[in-house]
């Protein structure tokens, strides 16, 4: 077969990474010493990376992280409160396969969004599905819902989420239509899905914000028992990591 037809035929069955890797292995004289399967073998094993690639470049997509967080990124500094073997363990994302609970906690600033978006994202590379959310905005989507009939649909497409990041979790105070719409969606996680949520507010103070007692402790029950926990210490990295920082201490 001519060479231009066989590369044509894999680009149209989609095999890109192939095709690119035969088009450098015919040009360059080192893969003439190899077998054929040798070469096979390189060619598959490019291919099947790229695909990897994609699809991990589609889950971290479809989570809609707020930041461009990782690991590798994260200060886990004495200062900060976290344990780093601690943290390690949690970004291998077994916690999530077991269908367990995480709460990071923390003053404003401390950097709880930056560590959820790092844990979230090293999820993504387990292969399991993330949607980051900011409670108020999930909250909002789900009102319109209710208006417009995709109510049922929205509940059925979270719950089939392997790890649903609440930012910001009660902030402000629910309403029952609001606490209902929550008991809703832990209901359908709790023990298939992990669930991890992000707040400034000390746990001890989320049954105040949830109007109804019955429902305030069908919510968090099963979402606090069920749950590792983080708590982030020290000052604001927002002052820390400010531009104007170095210019306040001159």
């Amino acid at each position: 077969m001519l060479t231009q037809p066989l590369l044509d035929k894999l680009g149209q069955l989609g095999l890109s990474g192939f095709r690119t890797a035969l088009e450098e292995q015919l040009h360059s004289p080192q893969y003439a010493e190899l077998s054929f399967e040798e070469r096979l073998g390189l060619l598959l094993d490019v291919e099947v990376t790229r695909r990897n690639n994609d699809r991990l470049t589609r889950r971290i997509r479809a989570a809609q992280f707020s930041l461009q967080a990782t690991l590798e990124d994260l200060d886990l500094s004495a200062r900060r409160g976290l344990k780093r073997a601690e943290v390690l363990q949690l970004a291998h994302s077994e916690w999530v396969g077991r269908h367990l609970n995480l709460l990071v906690l923390g003053a404003t600033g401390a950097g709880k969004s930056y560590l959820a978006c790092a844990l979230g994202r090293a999820a993504c590379q387990a292969e399991y599905t993330v949607r980051y959310v900011r409670t108020s905005r999930l909250l909002q989507a789900l009102e319109l819902a209710h208006a417009d009939g995709s109510y049922a649909d929205l509940l059925n497409k979270l719950a089939r989420i392997h790890l649903l990041i609440f930012d910001d979790w009660l902030r402000d105070p629910l309403s029952r239509t609001q606490a209902r719409d929550l008991l809703e969606i832990l209901d359908d996680r709790y023990g298939r899905r992990a669930t991890m949520v992000v707040t400034q507010v000390p746990v001890v103070d989320w049954h105040s914000r949830i109007p109804d007692p019955t429902l305030g402790d069908a919510i968090l029950d099963p979402l606090i028992h069920n749950a590792y926990r983080l708590e982030l210490e020290g000052e604001s990295m927002r002052k820390v990591c400010s531009p104007l920082a170095a210019d306040r201490n001159r």
